[in-house]
């Protein structure tokens, strides 16, 4: 059993093991702190850097979108209202248009008729005196036929061929009130 205390340990190291390794993972610790350390800190500093100034990028970019996108929409109901205005307009100044043409085409129409009815009345009267003179002449002949004179007085037959058409207005008339 002595032998057994005088062997090493193999669990346990020996002190100078212990000493060395100690010192070196204290100059590892220390390199890694003076040099490692540092850069990495650097680094992650600029990575957060990047990753906020591309957040605010981003969040400026999304607020300028919003921005256009509210101006967009703001120029799209102008355009809307400024075409339902024309449209309006455009209706209005249709409606008065029509309204016009509609009072001059009444008008023309009108004049139109007139017209007719003054050349209806224009060859009515020459009908009527057209008529005249020859239910005078045929009166006349008739007459001169029946009395056995000559009517031809132009006085007298004038005279003679008003007084007939007057008996036969006034008969008509009287015929016309009694039915």
């Amino acid at each position: 059993m002595v032998l057994a205390a005088e062997s090493p340990n193999p669990v346990l190291p020996h002190v100078s093991e212990i000493i060395l390794g100690l010192v070196a993972f204290l100059l590892l610790l220390w390199v890694l702190r003076k040099f490692a350390v540092p850069r990495f800190e650097k680094l992650y500093e600029e990575r957060t850097a990047k990753i906020e100034g591309g957040i605010e990028k981003a969040e400026k970019a999304q607020a300028e979108a919003e921005q256009a996108l509210e101006q967009y929409k703001a120029q799209l109901a102008e355009a809307r209202t400024e075409a339902a205005k024309i449209r309006d307009d455009a209706r209005l100044e249709a409606e008065q248009i029509k309204a016009e043409l509609r009072a001059e085409a009444q008008e023309e129409a009108r004049r139109i008729v007139a017209q007719g009815e003054a050349q209806l009345q224009a060859q009515r009267a020459q009908i009527v005196a057209e008529l005249r003179q020859e239910l005078g002449r045929n009166s006349i002949a008739l007459a001169s036929r029946i009395v056995g004179e000559s009517l031809e007085d132009e006085t007298r037959r004038r005279g003679t061929v008003d007084r007939f058409l007057a008996e036969l207005e006034t008969s008509g008339n009287g015929a016309g009130a009694r039915n």
